[in-house]
This record gives structure tokens, sequence and C-alpha cells, in this order.
């Protein structure tokens, strides 16, 4: 099909529901992606944090090669290798937890409340209510949007399930004064992805921590964007002070198909038994075949260049800044996690557009709350890479200087 005729079919045929680029994707390798002509583009966003390893790794396509030859779906009420290959190893090096396997963030969140309500019902004497923080993303379910700390998701849907508290992000206090009886667990994310890249403070998760062992109440940490890897670490959490007893992944977890994981550890792990929860597609075989063999390329040497070149692209986005003070307000940022977040004025370049002249650009980033430009590129990419998206954004800023 010509372009065109793709994008006309998709304003016929598919919802409405994306505000898509007028880009069409062809395919992807390495640090780049493709469009029906060839041109490439640099992706400085990875799929929403999914392709952390590059697009179509080798070792991830082999896996599901293989695994697609043998056994693409059976039922959960039968036992299958690759689910219990990859959550030994997930346990092995997360908290030493159990493991639930679903097909997306959301429903691994959703099951982290399921889970809750639960221990809150049988540990502490029907308590049920979540705590939560403002300018959070927990997922677009109905009880994922209840746990989300954004009211713009959640107007044109209501009414909300009950039972969420709201807290203020990195403010330890405003959570002791919602922490009593009926609380049964504390959901945060170690950094607010879609949030804008909010990192939680280092005291702030050592008193979330020390807070729940003290009150009886379950922590919970939405993974979902910062982990495999992203922060430097295979998970968030593990640059704090602070074990949870539950945690919830997905995004990158799958390799580059759909796969959400929570983990269950300590006084979490056996809270949910037979018939409390399921999942038709959950732990497909093809999908934790490509999760393990994903899973298995975070060594120490990719970890380190998370980290080197994490600093690197946050000292350039820095350097950016000083160029053009009235136009950045702050460069922010762990790992290959990093948010560049623009002044709003009406005479400043705004969010969206500066996606746009980078799409124009050859480089693909994010806008997320209308002002904060996001870069998460795969674990792969390099200083030269770096420097190319840098010089676009310079060339670009330049224009509104």
């Amino acid at each position: 099909m010509k372009k065109k005729q793709i994008i006309t079919n998709d304003k016929k045929y598919i919802m409405n529901t994306y505000k898509r680029f007028p880009l069409i994707i062809t395919r992807g390798k390495g640090v780049f992606v493709y469009n029906e002509n060839g041109r490439k583009y640099l992706d400085f966003f990875s799929g929403i944090a999914v392709d952390n390893f590059g697009h179509c790794p080798p070792q991830v396509v082999k896996a599901i090669k293989e695994q697609a030859g043998k056994l693409m779906h059976t039922s959960n009420l039968y036992y299958t290798e690759p689910q219990v290959k990859l959550a030994e190893y997930v346990s092995g090096i997360s908290s030493g937890g159990k493991v639930f396997f679903s097909n997306s963030g959301a429903e691994a969140n959703e099951c982290a409340v399921k889970l809750a309500r639960k221990w809150g019902r049988t540990k502490k004497s029907g308590a049920y209510e979540i705590i939560v923080f403002k300018n959070s993303f927990h997922g677009r379910t109905i009880g994922t949007l209840s746990a989300t700390g954004q009211s713009k998701y959640k107007k044109e849907f209501a009414p909300m399930l009950s039972g969420f508290k709201q807290a203020v992000f990195n403010n330890l206090s405003s959570v002791k004064k919602l922490a009593g009886r009926k609380s049964c667990a504390v959901l945060v994310e170690p950094v607010q992805g879609e949030g804008g890249i909010n990192i939680a403070d280092r005291d702030f998760m050592a008193g979330l921590y020390r807070l729940c062992r003290n009150k009886g109440i379950l922590l919970i940490v939405d993974e979902v964007q910062s982990g495999m890897g992203r922060t430097g670490k295979f998970l968030a959490y593990q640059h704090y002070s602070a074990k949870p007893d539950v945690i919830t992944m997905a995004k990158a977890a799958g390799g580059g198909l759909p796969l959400g994981i929570t983990i269950a550890s300590g006084r979490a792990a056996g809270v949910l038994s037979y018939s409390d929860h399921a999942s038709t597609f959950g732990g497909n075989p093809v999908c934790v075949a490509a999760g393990l063999a994903a899973i298995k390329l975070l060594n120490g040497k990719l970890l380190k260049n998370v980290n080197t070149t994490g600093s690197y692209l946050i000292g350039k986005l820095k350097e950016l800044k000083k160029e053009y003070p009235a136009l950045i307000a702050e460069v922010r940022g762990i790992g290959l996690m990093v948010a560049m977040e623009l002044i709003n004025s009406k005479s400043n370049i705004k969010g969206n557009d500066l996606v746009s002249k980078c799409l124009e650009e050859g480089v693909l980033i994010n806008c997320t709350q209308d002002k904060v430009i996001r870069f998460m590129p795969p674990f792969i990419i390099g200083r030269k890479d770096i420097d190319t998206v840098i010089n676009v954004l310079r060339k670009i800023l330049k224009r509104r200087k």
C-alpha cells in the first residue's frame, strides 16, 4: 500500500486513540528504524522504552523463531518450560519472589492492586486503601487509571474505583498523613516516566520502606518503564535502600513482544492463590522465550554503557541549556532515562513542535506533560549517536533563540 492509502485506511478502520506523526515504519535494526522509502531514523525513544536492546536484536529474534516452531500457545492449566526458566531467572536477579505473567504494564499493576487488596483483607482487618502519587502513571485500565495521579486521563471515564489516596511524590510527610488502618499498600514509581522523568529521592524511598514496614503496609514499585536496565541497574529500586514487597515490570521485559511481570516476595509471595487471578495469554511461550533472551543481554558491559552514555547525554543537554537558558528550564535523568524540560512561553517552541522538527531531521524523541522532552534510546547507542541528536536539537533551537 502507498503511504497515503495506509494513512487513509488507518483513519477509516482503526479507532482514533493515537495522535500519530506522519511516519510509516516498515523495519528496524539496531538504533535505527526505516520508512517505506528506506530513509533511516535514529530512534531515541525505543518504542516507549521497549526496544532497550535495539530493534530486532539477533539473540531475541533467534529465541522467537525457535520457540514459535515448537509451541506458540497453550493454556496456563499446563506447565511449560519457558515460563519456569524466565520466572527463575527474574526471581534470582530481583527480589527472590514469585512471579505472575501477564501481557502489559497495566495488567502487571492490576495484579499488584488485587494482591494488595487481598493482603489487606486477610492480613490487615479488611484494609483496602492504596496510597499513590500525584503525577504518577500506572496504566489505561479503569483500575490502573484510578491509581494514576493525573486527572487528564480520567475525566472522560469517571467514576473511578474508590480506595486510592493521592500523596505528593518525594514528600514523605504527605504519605504519613494518609497512612492509616485502612491502608494496605503504597504504589510508587522510582522514576515517574510519563510524569516527566521525576526521580525519587534516596531519603524518600528509604522512608517509604520504613513506613511500610512499621505500619504493616505493602510497598509496590512500578518498574514498567524504569526496569530492565533503563536506569543503569536491572531495576531502579536497586539504587535505593528499599526492598519492595511487589515489583511490576513490562515494556522491555518481552524483548519487543508483549509481556508483563508481577513479582511478589517475602510476606507478599503467598497472598494470591488458586483462582485468585489468571490471564489467557500471560506467559505465552514465545513471549517469555523472547523475554529470557532479552534479559540475558543485560550484562555488566551493557549496563556500564547505560551509565556512561547516559551521563554523556545529560552533560550534552546541560550544555544546550547553558546555550539556550530562555528555552530550556531543566535537564534531569538517571541512566538512559533522561528529560529536557522546556520553558513554557508563547514565543518558545512547544514540546510536540520540537518532536516534529526532530522527526523531519531523522531523529525520534518524545514529549510528555506538554513541555518535557524524553530521551530513552536503546542501550547500544554510542557518543556519536548522542552527538547527532544534540546537533539536531541545537539546529532547531537556534532558530528560536
